[in-house]
């Protein structure tokens, strides 16, 4: 949970500071344009990849394939284009490397490495304990 409340102070620190540094470069005006241009544009890309997703996912469905990939994109994509909503450079940074496939793969490959998959292979075995239970004089259980 701290670190949760950690992310919520310090991402809005780090926007005021990027916006700050940025607008005094290139201008109030300016800075306000590229964060709305960058939002614009980063949520018609984020729509465009979501429709190629969606399409790949069903073609994996037509052939009898669970679309995990396909799964998890759309889930990232969805908070890519959260992200590039959200006013910030930072966020829009953060927002742009989950919507370009390349770098998409990039960050599932490094998460994958990191969280291993579980051998879920079907056995054909229950794993269990059991205990051997005396019988009664009268035969009974």
């Amino acid at each position: 949970m701290n670190s949760l409340l950690l992310l919520i102070l310090t991402i809005p620190l780090i926007e005021i500071y990027l916006f700050i540094k940025v607008g005094s470069y290139i201008g109030a005006f300016n800075t306000i344009s590229l964060i709305l241009i960058t939002a614009i544009i980063g949520v018609i890309y984020a729509r465009y990849e979501g429709f190629n997703t969606l399409k790949s996912g069903m073609s994996q469905l037509i052939k009898n394939q669970l679309p995990i990939y396909e799964i998890i994109s759309g889930a990232a994509l969805a908070f890519a284009a959260l992200l590039l909503i959200l006013p910030g450079f930072a966020t829009d940074l953060i927002g742009f490397f989950l919507i370009f496939p390349f770098t998409r793969r990039l960050i599932f490959k490094k998460f994958k490495n990191k969280y291993p998959e579980k051998n879920n292979q079907k056995q054909d075995f229950i794993n269990g304990e059991f205990e051997d239970i005396d019988e009664d004089k009268n035969g009974k259980i």
